[in-house]
């Protein structure tokens, strides 16, 4: 007996775990501890680990925390290429697959919410980019407020207007795009997508924490950051040529240290800010998350002990751990 996908009934499917959640919430640490548990392997799930040297304000997993622990996905390109979500749906898919291969346990660790429902759900290529069209969109945003071209997308796709954030410009003039390329709504493109990972069967723990404990742990991580070195992070990439306009420095932490280095606001003012767009950032992504299905939440912090029990507690129910 076969099912409809053409895999043995009695063959046991492909496994892939995940560790997601909001930012500064543990994620790593605990993706590391249960590796260390079930012989995995972490694949990152993060928008911004993709780029090369762009190392302290993505807070990426240095070589000696990662205790021995093998990571994927990161350091993939130069600062300013774009790196798309769909191209990431491709590339981890064919990693997972490689870790299952050798008998590993792939572990999806990161809070990148698109990126995640990209691998796990599928995600729309869509057409190429138009920079003419992306140029009259952006600049009727510029004369009349981005708020009107989120009007123009909810008012033509509903379902993609209630989905993407008013102040969401990129994604709505990408919406937009797709719409007058395609003449369809990027909705319906994504209800024919299929996942690259289908077939294999995924069990998702997710963290988050109360808004009290994220604004400390932000705040700790933004101190951090700085005393790491991330001023000096941002000027060695532009001494290399890295432009300002390069998309690893349209994310948190770097956009504000450049209005910094340009003289906007002081540093005090800066860390302020950052603190207050990643908590910001923390809301949206666990407004994202609890919108994907079948993730089992823990309410802890992922580098306590406990949490780390919990989740391997729930794994050995799933009946994926010993």
């Amino acid at each position: 007996m076969t099912s409809p996908g053409g895999r043995d009934a009695m063959t046991p499917q492909p496994l892939l775990l995940a560790v997601v959640g909001p930012t500064a919430t543990g994620k790593s640490r605990l993706a590391i501890e249960l590796a260390k548990r079930v012989g995995g392997e972490v694949v990152a799930c993060d928008s911004t680990a993709v780029y090369r040297r762009v190392d302290i304000g993505t807070d990426k997993v240095a070589p000696e925390e990662q205790h021995g622990v093998p990571h994927h996905m990161v350091d993939l390109v130069e600062p300013d290429e774009t790196y798309t979500a769909a191209r990431y749906a491709q590339e981890a898919a064919a990693v997972v697959g490689d870790i299952q291969r050798r008998g590993r346990v792939p572990i999806l660790a990161g809070g990148s919410g698109l990126y995640y429902r990209a691998l796990t759900r599928g995600m729309f290529p869509g057409p190429a980019r138009d920079p003419a069209l992306r140029a009259r969109l952006e600049n009727l945003a510029a004369r009349h407020g981005v708020q009107r071209l989120h009007r123009l997308l909810a008012s033509r796709d509903p379902a993609s207007g209630r989905r993407i954030l008013p102040r969401d410009l990129k994604r709505i003039v990408r919406a937009l795009e797709v719409l007058v390329l395609t003449g369809r709504p990027l909705t319906a493109h994504f209800a024919e997508t299929r996942s690259p990972i289908e077939g294999m069967r995924l069990e998702t723990i997710a963290l988050r924490l109360s808004s009290e404990q994220t604004a400390e742990r932000v705040a700790r991580r933004v101190d951090a950051q700085f005393a790491r070195g991330v001023v000096d992070e941002v000027r060695r990439l532009l001494d290399e040529g890295v432009p300002r306009s390069a998309h690893a420095f349209t994310g948190l932490v770097y956009r504000q240290v450049l209005e910094m280095l340009d003289g906007v606001r002081d540093e005090t003012e800066t860390r302020a800010l950052i603190v207050r767009e990643n908590r910001r950032y923390a809301r949206r992504q666990l407004i994202w998350f609890r919108k994907e299905p079948n993730l089992h939440w823990l309410d802890m912090p992922g580098e306590e002990l406990a949490t780390i029990d919990r989740a391997t507690a729930w794994l050995v129910d799933r009946g994926v751990a010993s």
